[in-house]
């Protein structure tokens, strides 16, 4: 049917029409969300054993990028995350850097 449908602002039936409209639209603007969120947080510094995703949030907020982090000391590091997580991260990435050398060999 190319007329369209007129119902009473008042009306019960309209009511619910856009209660369930409301209600598709949060659920899948929720579901995007959530998966944007996971998406996000896929990050090289959650493969290193003992960061987890808060960790690595702390890292990226401070540094800017994985980049940045890898180039940091481990002095900068131990500021922002502490000590013993400091040296896992650097050792992470200075464990692969003395390793390529020699495998390329």
């Amino acid at each position: 049917d190319s007329d369209p449908v007129f119902l009473a602002k008042d009306s019960p039936a309209l009511q619910l029409l856009q209660k369930v409209r409301d209600e598709a639209h949060r659920f899948a603007v929720t579901y995007q969300r959530k998966r944007r969120k996971k998406k996000t947080l896929q990050s090289e510094l959650l493969d290193i054993h003992g960061i987890g995703p808060k960790t690595a949030k702390t890292l990226l907020g401070e540094f800017g990028s994985v980049a940045k982090v890898k180039e940091a000391d481990e002095k900068a590091l131990a500021e922002v995350v502490g000590p013993a997580k400091a040296e896992t991260v650097a050792g992470y990435y200075d464990g692969p850097e003395a390793a390529a050398p020699s495998e390329a060999k």
